[in-house]
């Protein structure tokens, strides 16, 4: 059995890649690191930024460096 890379995400990096998701088709556009925080699961952050460090290592997103909506769906 094939597994995909989401197999790997714990359940904190699946629901703030749930809520990324969400947020891009409501709002066209991603969200900011603060707004993560106020509607996500992680309460500062700090533990987004590391969340999001992890979704990027495990290939789940892209991020563009030194932009406040740079997270990439993959």
């Amino acid at each position: 059995m094939v597994r995909s890379k989401h197999d790997y995400l714990t359940a904190n990096q699946q629901q703030l890649l749930r809520g990324i998701r969400q947020w891009i088709a409501e709002h066209g556009e991603a969200p900011t690191v603060k707004e993560l925080t106020e509607c996500g699961p992680l309460n500062s952050q700090s533990s987004v930024h590391y969340q999001l460090r992890e979704l990027e290592a495990k290939g789940a997103i892209v991020r563009e460096r030194y932009t406040a909506r740079g997270i990439r769906l993959r």
